[in-house]
């Protein structure tokens, strides 16, 4: 899934085709995973964070409430959560990624599990 992720990429739903994210951050070293999205006032709307590895992620010093998917390695999805809020834990054992969204992305592009998740060059 993160193949050439060095590039500007977007998140799309190879069965749906619908972009899930116009701009994806990725968090792939030590530092930026322990950093996620802490300290920050919000995630812009179309835009995600991909936290790999990692198939746990928490909200506890955040203000703002995102939705999570977690993938496996190949993207496929394996569990997803809409709108954690602060302070909470969300998890799938099996993940190799978590992909956080701005809370209501999922409404808006829907991701179920066995979907695959594909990061597109722009």
């Amino acid at each position: 899934m993160l193949r050439g992720a060095e590039r500007p990429h977007a998140l799309q739903n190879l069965r749906s085709g619908l972009f899930v994210a116009s701009r994806v951050e990725l968090a792939v070293d030590s530092e930026s995973r322990r950093r996620g999205l802490l300290g920050r006032e919000g995630l812009d709307e179309g835009s995600a964070l991909i936290i790999a590895p990692s198939s746990a992620i928490h909200t506890f010093s955040m203000r703002f409430a995102i939705d999570v998917i977690f993938v496996a390695r190949d993207g496929r999805v394996l569990k997803s959560y809409a709108a954690v809020g602060p302070r909470r834990i969300a998890f799938s054992l099996r993940a190799f990624a978590a992909i956080e969204l701005p809370a209501g992305a999922l409404a808006r592009a829907p991701v179920e599990v066995g979907d695959i998740l594909k990061l597109v060059s722009q």
